[in-house]
């Protein structure tokens, strides 16, 4: 499947009333990150961004484990 916009991201999370801070907390991720990821300030390219970026469906790619 393609990769997912930011919007698209947040009109996922917000029907199931899942905030970018519980969305972190449950997939370990900073959730500075996770907010600058969706709204632009951050590309995902690598390390912990690129992580976040494959796990919320806005970049193609994989996580190691």
């Amino acid at each position: 499947p393609a990769p997912l916009t930011p919007d698209q991201v947040r009109e996922q999370l917000d029907p199931q009333g899942v905030s970018i801070a519980d969305y972190s907390r449950k997939h370990r991720l900073n959730k500075n990150l996770v907010s600058d990821l969706l709204n632009g300030r951050k590309k995902g390219k690598r390390g912990e961004a690129h992580r976040a970026a494959v796990l919320l469906g806005i970049k193609e790619g994989t996580v190691a484990q």
